[in-house]
């Protein structure tokens, strides 16, 4: 398939799923089902994902909602409706708890308590409160902006329109869910496609009594704004809930553990046939409201909450033959061709197979029958094999030694950090001697959060490359547009509009610019630190030297796996010319000074000993807000050595050498005052 064969069919989509939003949001009716919908958002992500030279305003990707409808005023949110990150597992589930341990710099000991509450299918909605009032009620919408649906909501006898209560916040966001049990839907199955399609499409009534004939039902959850909360926990908050005339989810409960969670995950998804309203899986809350406060948000998900949806979409197929994909770090990735399938809507020909190891482990060859599932979005996995099926002659998979692209030696590298040797096995070629690693390189160097330039995706790479017209980063900045203009698909148009593309892009930050040439080891963050800390691309060119290296061994992030890193690439001659040919070719723009005056600027501070109450995460995110700076090692350039319990004796001598200041949590505190 060409790039306009490619755009064509995900406008298409783009399209039909802003027409059936339009549909369903605005004109109260559905055009298709909830499955199919979903299906449909699933190929538009998927192809974003395959060529990221497919982008759109419309895309599911980057709408949360849908824009509110024209029937309703539009009304901004105090607090946004924003959306949970997804589990489909044990292991991701371990690794939200994980994420939690790091960030609160708490061991496995460390129990956490969490809120286990049925994830209702329905419709969203804000209702907000002043001294006990119900004064206006919102629909999620794009999830800043709701419709003022609150006549609508008036009618839904679940929602208290006066709360006495004394203890009820003076100004309070209460949040649920709007839903039809399943047996009011029998009613009205010949009207909906679905019971949410039915909550949706009776909330956008215009005529609030239309809406009081259907049998909405309403289910609190969280809240969003409050001015004041009276209780310290999720659970005691849905207690209160209860109290002031709310209902609540009857499943709910408070849990602790990851086995515990998964164990009433099993449970409750047995039950789901007997619930006499949809839901789509178990939303977990970190229960303690401190805790919650502490951990935050990442991005536009809160780092405290998780969506652990049930069962995945699994179908049986035959693995047809294992491919070997090379990476740009040389990493050699097995992936499983298999007999095209069904799964969940999508016609399924991939599944990853991960790295040898898990080859091996579970025991997976060419001809097997094996179950392969897709979990949301993520690319399809093996699950395990059907040995009643394997023929008597089946052979064991051998993981190749050489890398199938240059046929250079593949190794496991020993992991320093985890004193390991690593799963993956690797090309030893270096720079751009493998043709695979070469290209993926400079699909890298083209890429959203590198160059980002327009109409160079993946596949013009591998095209040009095929007809040899880079070989090199550089090359694209000394392209052949004459010969392009020759090509088939290719015209004095789009021809022009690729140069001006190119052209346009030769300023970039240092940054980014940095993140561009792949070094390993080196990711987008790694990249603004360096950048921050060399300042030029001048500096940058003589970054492998010595002195240069130990300035970076002071920058918390960077550690002796970046510094190798960064040195083995220097020692390369063609990265080497690389960098040289780039620097004269672009306008490379010097880092920029931090222009926010915080409390902190121009101030830098070192972390040693357990600190009270606070992680190293928060602590170096409190500096970092107050326009200060975190190094790792003691040097004539620490203004601060923060002093917590069992600090290192070696870092306390040594800054009283260097007659650094030295200063306890409390006191770092107060400068933050």
């Amino acid at each position: 398939m060409n790039k306009k064969l490619i755009i064509k069919d995900y406008n298409k989509k783009i399209k039909s799923i802003k027409f059936y939003n339009q549909k369903y949001y605005e004109d109260n009716t559905s055009k298709i089902s909830d499955k199919e919908y979903d299906d449909l958002k699933s190929e538009i992500l998927l192809l974003e994902k395959k060529y990221d030279f497919l982008k759109s305003k419309d895309s599911p990707s980057i709408l949360v909602g849908y824009k509110p409808s024209r029937y309703f005023k539009k009304v901004a949110h105090k607090v946004p409706m924003l959306s949970l990150s997804n589990a489909f597992s044990e292991g991701d589930l371990k690794n939200f708890e994980k994420k939690i341990f790091n960030f609160l710099d708490k061991n496995e000991n460390f129990v956490i308590e969490y809120s286990a509450e049925p994830k209702i299918d329905g419709i969203s909605a804000s209702i907000f409160y002043k001294n006990g009032i119900f004064q206006r009620g919102l629909s999620r919408g794009d999830g800043k902006e709701g419709e003022d649906i609150s006549e609508n909501l008036k009618t839904i006898e679940d929602i208290p329109l006066s709360i006495p209560n004394k203890n009820f916040p003076n100004e309070i966001d209460i949040r649920g869910e709007v839903f039809i049990q399943n047996n009011d839907f029998e009613k009205l199955k010949d009207k909906f496609a679905n019971p949410r399609n039915a909550a949706s499409g009776s909330l956008r009534q215009k005529n609030p009594k239309e809406t009081k004939k259907i049998p909405l039902r309403f289910i609190a959850y969280t809240y969003g704004y409050v001015n004041q909360m009276p209780e310290t926990s999720q659970g005691d908050f849905l207690k209160s809930l209860s109290e002031w005339g709310f209902k609540t989810n009857p499943l709910n409960k408070i849990i602790k553990g990851v086995k515990n969670l998964m164990k009433n995950y099993n449970d409750v998804e047995k039950l789901r046939s007997e619930i006499d309203f949809d839901i789509d899986g178990i939303v977990y809350k970190v229960n303690d409201f401190k805790l919650q406060s502490r951990l935050g948000f990442i991005t536009n998900a809160p780092r405290w909450a998780i969506a652990h949806k049930f069962s995945a979409n699994k179908a049986i197929s035959q693995i047809l033959d294992i491919e070997i994909q090379v990476g740009r770090t040389g990493a050699l990735t097995p992936v499983a061709k298999i007999k095209p399938v069904n799964i969940g809507g999508v016609m399924v020909s991939n599944a990853t197979l991960h790295n040898e190891d898990e080859i091996n482990r579970k025991d997976i060859r060419i001809k097997d029958f094996v179950v392969v599932e897709r979990a949301g979005d993520v690319i399809p996995h093996i699950v395990s094999v059907d040995l009643k099926k394997r023929k008597e002659n089946s052979k064991k998979y051998n993981f190749p030694n050489n890398c199938p692209s240059c046929g250079s030696k593949t190794i496991k590298e020993f992991n320093y950090t985890t004193k390991k040797t690593d799963a993956v096995r690797r090309c030893t070629s270096e720079g751009y001697d493998c043709e695979k690693v070469a290209i993926e390189k400079i699909k890298h160097f083209v890429s959203k959060e590198a160059f980002n330039i327009d109409g160079f995706g993946k596949k013009i790479v591998e095209k040009f490359w095929e007809l040899k017209l880079i070989r090199y980063p550089y090359d694209i900045f000394k392209l052949d547009y004459n010969k392009i203009e020759k090509l088939e698909g290719w015209g004095k148009l789009s021809v022009n509009n690729l140069k001006y593309s190119i052209e346009e892009k030769k300023k970039i930050s240092l940054e980014r610019y940095i993140f561009s040439l792949g070094i390993r080891h080196i990711g987008l963050e790694g990249a603004k630190l360096i950048s921050k800390n060399i300042k030029s691309i001048k500096n940058f060119l003589k970054i492998h030297k010595d002195k240069n290296l130990r300035d970076l061994e002071n920058l918390d992030g960077i550690g002796e796996t970046q510094i190798k890193s960064i040195i083995k690439f220097f020692s390369n001659k063609t990265n080497q010319k690389i960098v040289n040919e780039l620097s004269s070719l672009l306008k490379i723009d010097d880092a920029k000074e931090n222009k926010i005056n915080g409390k902190l600027k121009n101030l830098t501070f070192m972390l040693t000993g357990k600190l009270l109450n606070m992680s190293r995460s928060e602590a170096k995110t409190l500096i970092e807000q107050n326009s200060g700076s975190i190094i790792s090692n003691i040097s004539k350039k620490l203004d601060y050595l923060i002093v917590g319990e069992k600090p290192t004796k070696r870092k306390i001598d040594a800054a009283k050498e260097l007659k650094t200041k030295i200063i306890n949590q409390s006191e770092w505190l107060q400068m933050l005052d």
